[in-house]
């Protein structure tokens, strides 16, 4: 374990809970074994951490992002999700590899989600010169969860979105029988019907799309 991380330790494993972890864990499909740990006893340790010990240098976040990844428990996962969603307006080009990488390790939609519309398009965002590659390859690619990250990490891109390209990545992915994908397609496209309904209901009228992508687009237009 990264030295960053090991501070956190006995905090974690003093709180931890045997009743929450075997909830949590069932929840979560056997992703990973649990402490037990609520989300909100969670953060507070780890903003305690930081307020006592600091914030990681931006040179080794991805190595302690990293390290958080390949502990056992799903908790530590999501301090290595979390240090990067708290930095992500900090984060360049340079760390796509790395968010790429978590993306990609122990994948399940309570990482990849918040990875992808909270740090990937906040970084593709503010650096849209790098949106074209990066873009191309999650949506090409044959990992399920990286297909899931190219429809949204727009999600939150509200009057800014690039709406041929959601489309485009949309389209491409439109037969898709995964669950996680029809899903994505139908919460983007909700999301962006908040911005322009009207081109949200006519590429739904004009495209064969699940019911569940649907019913998800239109739920509230």
């Amino acid at each position: 374990m990264h030295p960053y991380l090991q501070p956190l330790v006995k905090p974690f494993l003093r709180v931890a809970d045997r009743g929450n972890a075997e909830a949590m864990q069932r929840y979560m499909k056997d992703i990973a074994p649990f402490l037990g740990l609520k989300t909100p006893i969670r953060r507070a340790l780890l903003q305690g951490h930081i307020k006592q010990h600091g914030r990681p240098f931006m040179a080794e976040l991805p190595a302690v992002v990293r390290s958080a990844f390949a502990q056992r428990e799903r908790e530590w996962h999501y301090v290595g999700m979390d240090l990067l969603v708290r930095y992500a307006k900090e984060l360049g080009p340079e760390h796509l590899a790395t968010l790429e990488e978590m993306i990609t390790t122990k994948s399940w939609w309570d990482t990849v989600d918040a990875l992808a519309t909270n740090v990937a398009g906040v970084v593709l965002k503010r650096y849209p010169l790098e949106g074209p590659h990066w873009n191309e390859r999650w949506t090409t690619s044959k990992d399920l969860w990286l297909i899931r990250t190219s429809i949204l990490y727009q999600l939150k891109w509200k009057n800014e979105t690039d709406q041929a390209l959601l489309f485009a990545n949309i389209d491409r992915h439109v037969d898709h029988t995964d669950f996680f994908i029809r899903k994505a397609i139908g919460w983007a496209l909700r999301q962006y019907g908040r911005t322009d309904p009207e081109a949200v209901r006519a590429f739904v009228a004009t495209r064969n799309l699940s019911p569940l992508s649907v019913r998800e687009a239109l739920r509230r237009l």
